[in-house]
């Protein structure tokens, strides 16, 4: 028994977490600085949750319109997101930077920061709404759109591409909140998109209280008023008297080119970091898309499942991220450290409750989104793969927060190059369609890439090099 309490000890304790040449004190307390991640990651897990549960709600509901209407969601979100991307590494770029300065107490260089950073996105955002008008045929096409879905997608995708200008300004300046540590602020946002989302979808999807019965159409105009109310929220948290980030108007005379530079080089590995992971979860969509209509349902009805749950991870990992970047700044590497491996913990804990959830309870989970036995069946199965990959799943993601919050992405990128852009596409087609296992396949894929994920993040944060990236 004494045995088990020393190795538990020396799991969870933070002056167990560091090797003797990575101690810079002796200040590690346990209860202050688990309650310091918990105090920050919670807003941050909350709204990942959400996240995930726009996802989850728009699947459950458009279920009602059959599993064309799944498909059809599920495929417009794969090349939405390929637009996203880009918009995503901005945010890392500016969650590291602005947790840095935190760390140093330089106030005004952060919102020097965001004052920049957000036309710059803007601009972009409208670049790239424009385009996605003439591309959404032939983009959704590609993604593997069969013909009792093409007619589906393709309103749904242009209606939620035009909230793309929203969905920038939330998350630019959410990431910059998170960098402070203001994470309740993006929390709130999300809480919002959410409730919008959810009650546009009951009115609009079926027609009801005198609404038009919209079906699929009627889900992106509510995730569009959703992206609406979280932008609103977000800029009115900047626009505070007092708070620590704070946006004004700054004139492009006064732009700081090194500001800029540093943005571009953070944002440029992560953009590489995003556009290998787009191309390897589009391609895995595409692969699985073309098992037919059917598995690409049960599919889709699984990733909506498994992102409520597994976003979890994508909570700890941003506070891991802030965490970091504000004790770099500080000049406390080794709290730094120290903050990525108790996030790790904690994630396992998430990863066990999840992992017992979905062998227990995977088959009533699957008739939310079907009552066909095939479906039902087939998704337990594909639940059961997630069950055994959450752990590498959800502490991958903690390490990967680290290094982003210390601004090594140009090493994140790499790895998003070997296990989504190549091992898990490739392991999916052999699996699909060679083997013959179908979609359960694509899902054993699933499991080889988060491993190799895990593995390659362990080995760096186990290393010195990433906490001592200059930002």
């Amino acid at each position: 028994m004494s045995e088990c309490v020393g190795i538990l000890k020396r799991f969870f304790l933070p002056q167990y977490m560091l090797r003797q040449d990575q101690r810079l004190g002796d200040d590690y307390p346990a209860g202050d600085m688990y309650r310091g991640f918990v105090r920050l990651a919670w807003p941050s897990v909350t709204e990942a949750v959400l996240t995930g549960f726009v996802s989850f709600a728009d699947t459950i509901m458009v279920s009602s319109c059959g599993e064309e209407a799944i498909s059809a969601v599920g495929l417009t979100s794969e090349a939405v997101n390929l637009f996203f991307a880009f918009f995503a590494s901005i945010g890392v770029a500016v969650n590291a930077l602005v947790a840095r300065r935190y760390g140093e107490k330089r106030q005004e260089d952060a919102n020097r920061c965001l004052a920049m950073i957000l036309p710059i996105s803007l601009a972009f955002s409208m670049l790239f709404m424009t385009v996605s008008f003439f591309v959404a045929r032939p983009l959704l096409l590609f993604s593997g759109a069969q013909a009792d879905t093409i007619d589906l997608a393709i309103p749904y995708f242009n209606i939620v591409m035009i909230g793309l200008n929203f969905t920038v300004v939330t998350r630019i300046i959410n990431s910059a909140q998170r960098g402070c540590g203001n994470t309740r602020i993006s929390m709130v946002a999300n809480l919002a998109a959410n409730v919008v989302n959810i009650i546009f979808n009951f009115l609009l999807i079926g027609g009801r209280l005198g609404f038009p019965a919209f079906g699929v159409t009627g889900a992106a105009i509510a995730t569009l008023l959703g992206n609406i109310a979280a932008a609103v929220i977000a800029f009115s948290s900047v626009l505070r008297r007092g708070s620590f980030l704070r946006l004004t108007y700054l004139p492009l005379r006064e732009w700081d080119p090194e500001q800029l530079r540093t943005l571009a080089r953070i944002g440029s590995g992560s953009m590489v970091e995003q556009l290998f992971m787009r191309v390897g979860l589009f391609s895995y969509s595409k692969l699985v898309a073309g098992l037919g209509t059917i598995p690409y349902a049960t599919h889709r009805s699984v990733m909506s499942i498994v992102n409520l749950s597994i976003n979890a991870g994508t909570g700890l990992s941003s506070a891991a991220a802030a965490l970091v970047g504000q004790n770099l700044g500080r000049g406390r590497p080794d709290h730094s450290l120290i903050y990525g491996k108790i996030g790790q913990r904690i994630a396992l804990g998430f990863a066990l409750v999840i992992s017992v959830s979905f062998v227990l309870f995977g088959r009533p989970l699957m008739t939310l989104f079907s009552d066909t036995d095939e479906v039902i069946s087939v998704g337990y199965i594909l639940l059961c793969i997630v069950a055994a990959s959450a752990s590498f799943a959800m502490s991958g993601e903690i390490y990967r927060g680290c290094l982003h919050g210390a601004g090594d992405t140009a090493y994140t990128a790499v790895v998003s190059l070997v296990s989504l852009a190549v091992v898990r596409p490739l392991l999916a087609y052999v699996l699909c369609y060679p083997l013959g296992f179908g979609v359960v396949g694509a899902w054993i894929a699933y499991f080889g890439d988060h491993l190799a994920r895990f593995l390659f993040a362990a080995i760096r944060v186990g290393g010195s090099k990433w906490y001592k990236k200059k930002v």
